[in-house]
């Protein structure tokens, strides 16, 4: 079952969180499975899938970044194992970043291109955080449109975390 459906909320990515928690624990109370252990097994197992879900959901539109996730593959727009294409200019500066990388031999490099690369972050999370504002509000046209839009972000901010694993490596040596 769908997340929203089932928390009987619209599709958004900034969920009011007091409402969540709220709906979560109401449900989590009415779907305990301690509640339920002097009726069938049918019964039980049903109960079961619905704390289950419940847990799944909350965790899930709770966390930012998990939502954004969720709503690209509600859509389709975000597959295991997906080649996306990135922008030319993107990866350009990607390379010369992970380049850079290679070639660090002090502190000082380090620290210069981990302030880049936060700064990079930082406009990709900018950008998203305009993209998501108003989404709720769009027809569906435009929501397919600004979801490619997000998906661009979420797939480079997947290839900036990779440059964030190395930097964090490369950090250890220093």
């Amino acid at each position: 079952m769908d997340y929203f459906e089932f928390y009987n909320i619209p599709e958004t990515f900034s969920p009011e969180a007091a409402a969540l928690k709220k709906q979560f624990y109401t449900y989590s109370k009415q779907y305990h499975p301690d509640f339920f252990a002097g009726e069938s097994e049918e019964r039980q197992q049903e109960i079961l899938e619905l704390s289950t879900l419940n847990n799944k959901a909350y965790q899930t539109l709770a966390d930012p970044n998990k939502l954004l996730e969720y709503i690209l593959k509600r859509h389709g727009m975000v597959n295991e194992g997906a080649k996306p294409q990135l922008p030319g200019d993107f990866l350009m500066e990607m390379m010369d970043i992970n380049e850079r990388l290679m070639e660090i031999d002090n502190a000082d490099q380090l620290a210069d291109i981990t302030t880049e690369v936060l700064a990079i972050e930082g406009d990709m999370n900018e950008e998203l955080a305009k993209l998501t504002a108003d989404y709720e509000g769009l027809d569906d046209t435009a929501k397919e449109s600004r979801l490619n839009d997000i998906a661009n972000i979420y797939y480079r901010q997947k290839y900036l975390l990779r440059i964030k694993e190395s930097l964090n490596t490369f950090a250890a040596r220093f």
